[in-house]
């Protein structure tokens, strides 16, 4: 690779020895790295032909050496994450301007899945519950969880998702990962009910335990699922927002898998992880009660440290 042609950004963490790069110009990147890569190269041609707002595959094979690489186009130079950020101006309230660009690049997202369903058999939900939240690893690493409750919750949620359509999604959808242009990252991609990745853009912000510097207004977030559902019915299908809850729970899910439990001794990762517990809990509480979850009502990961007793049971 010329260095000329080519600056490095960032080494990826979805495959090892993988990095990005972009073009002296701008206008492409450069992604190296192996078996992942090349899985995620191969949808992200498939999504494009379908319609999905990703990058154009403009280039990929070998380098000399023998590492994978694909050349793409680029969608832009700030995430909707970078510029919540960036106009930030002393408050924490999110930019009306990148929720609205938010909203416009989730519907045609939601077009595109909702023009191109999967069939994937009878048992798709079930697979999707154990794909898009890790369960059998939250399961193994918090035994107190894998409860009749906790199951029984899982099977209300595939009972209220059947019949809808399984599309291919993105099961990491939110700011960092949306350009005005479209989506970038796709090598957590699967099966998914129609909804998932979008629906929870906005509501999986707390998640992150108020440290990301911004959150959205109620205000917004209503607007944002208001767009959303205008999007479903007009591609013929119901609106996505009231599973809002179902969505949310195995969400929780994904992000406590993502917190491994620790050694106390090591304070801050292991509150962190207690903090993801709370949360889950949190969460469960409300969709067994309502049939929703209402992350507003989630507290900080400050507030929780200030107030933090005992181990969170089921």
């Amino acid at each position: 690779m010329d260095p000329a042609d080519w600056r490095f950004v960032k080494t990826r963490t979805a495959d090892a020895d993988g990095a990005v790069y972009v073009s002296a110009d701008g206008t492409r990147y450069r992604r190296t790295g192996g078996t992942a890569l090349r899985r995620e190269a191969a949808f992200q041609q498939m999504a494009a032909a379908l319609g999905y707002p990703v990058p154009q595959v403009l280039d990929h094979g070998e380098t000399s050496t023998g590492t994978f690489f694909v050349d793409e186009e680029s969608l832009g130079g700030q995430s909707l994450h970078e510029k919540a950020l960036a106009s930030l101006d002393g408050g924490r309230e999110l930019s009306d301007q990148v929720v609205d660009q938010l909203a416009e690049v989730s519907s045609r997202l939601l077009a595109a899945q909702a023009a191109h369903p999967v069939d994937r058999g009878p048992d798709a939900l079930r697979r999707w519950v154990e794909q898009a939240g890790w369960t059998r690893n939250v399961f193994t690493e918090n035994p107190d969880l894998g409860t009749h409750r906790t199951r029984v919750a899982l099977t209300r949620v595939t009972d209220e998702l059947a019949g809808t359509p399984m599309v291919w999604g993105h099961l990491d959808y939110g700011l960092p990962n949306v350009l005005p242009a479209g989506v970038i990252d796709w090598q957590h991609h699967g099966v998914t009910p129609l909804g998932y990745d979008v629906v929870l853009a906005l509501e999986v912000i707390p998640f992150k335990g108020g440290a990301k510097g911004y959150a959205a207004t109620p205000q917004q977030r209503e607007r944002y699922l208001g767009v959303l559902d205008s999007a479903a019915r007009a591609a013929g299908h119901p609106p996505v927002s009231p599973h809002q809850g179902a969505f949310l729970l195995i969400k929780s899910l994904f992000f406590l898998a993502l917190m491994r439990p620790t050694d106390p001794a090591r304070a801050d990762k292991h509150q962190k992880w207690q903090y993801r517990r709370h949360l889950f809990l949190k969460g469960l509480e409300q969709y067994e009660r309502t049939g929703n979850i209402d992350t507003a009502l989630f507290p900080t990961l400050d507030s929780f440290a200030t107030g933090q007793g005992p181990a969170v049971r089921p």
